[in-house]
């Protein structure tokens, strides 16, 4: 997950801003600063992986504040004035994105900036306590959460991490799908797409290629994917009367 923090003393750009970034799974909104002097307390408390900085701002500019840091976040600016963008570039800043700020550009902007982050490598986040547990421990929000297995709905991967979805919550952790597929007990769970691991008792039915499950009381359909579907349907006839 990568941490990123806006600064910009308009809340119309701070909303604009964070309803784009809404639309990476892999963005962690840490805070929302109006000015430099709060962002600079933020980067003193968090390690911020990408900073939105306008550069017209009261007391000190963007430009300013990018100059004080010895080791600044990668900066995309974000600002109504043109004339910056040169020395913008001549900062390092990874981007320039001119108001109003499309989501195309945006998102141009942000997979630049994550590809000039070093990757995060995906980590064993799951702490499995034993075989004869009905419950492991997860990593996620610098916690470590426990699960129960009898909770579980489904588990779908998202790049490099996974979300673990329960009827009334859900945990996002850094986490690979054939890691955690490993360590999960195989009576109990099945993958049956690259991207979907379901638990075997909160199958409802089986309708071609998608099984049906119940998610807050209303069906939800997962794909099985064609090189699963086969150990699936050995597991259902198994059961079949």
């Amino acid at each position: 997950m990568y941490k990123v923090i806006i600064v910009d003393d308009e809340p119309l750009a701070q909303d604009i801003i964070e309803a784009h970034i809404s639309k990476f799974e892999d963005l962690e909104l840490v805070a929302k600063c109006n000015n430099a002097l709060e962002a600079n307390k933020v980067l003193g408390m968090e390690q911020i992986d990408i900073m939105f900085l306008d550069i017209q701002m009261p007391q000190i500019t963007g430009i300013d504040f990018l100059r004080s840091l010895a080791n600044p976040p990668k900066v995309i600016f974000t600002t109504a004035y043109s004339e910056y963008a040169v020395e913008g570039f001549e900062l390092n800043a990874v981007d320039y994105l001119l108001k109003p700020i499309s989501v195309d550009r945006f998102m141009k902007a942000v997979n630049k900036a994550k590809a000039s982050l070093k990757p995060i490598a995906p980590t064993e986040t799951v702490e499995v306590v034993s075989a004869e547990s009905d419950f492991f421990f997860v990593k996620s929000d610098k916690k470590l959460i426990k699960v129960l297995y009898s909770d579980i709905l489904y588990i779908e991967g998202l790049k490099d991490y996974v979300m673990i979805k329960m009827d009334n919550k859900r945990i996002i952790t850094l986490q690979t799908m054939k890691s955690l597929e490993g360590k999960l007990p195989q009576k109990m769970f099945k993958r049956i797409h690259r991207s979907f691991i379901v638990s075997l008792d909160k199958i409802l039915a089986l309708e071609g290629n998608m099984v049906e499950l119940l998610e807050k009381g209303q069906k939800k359909h997962i794909p099985v994917g064609k090189n699963y579907r086969d150990e699936l349907l050995s597991i259902i006839n198994a059961n079949k009367l």
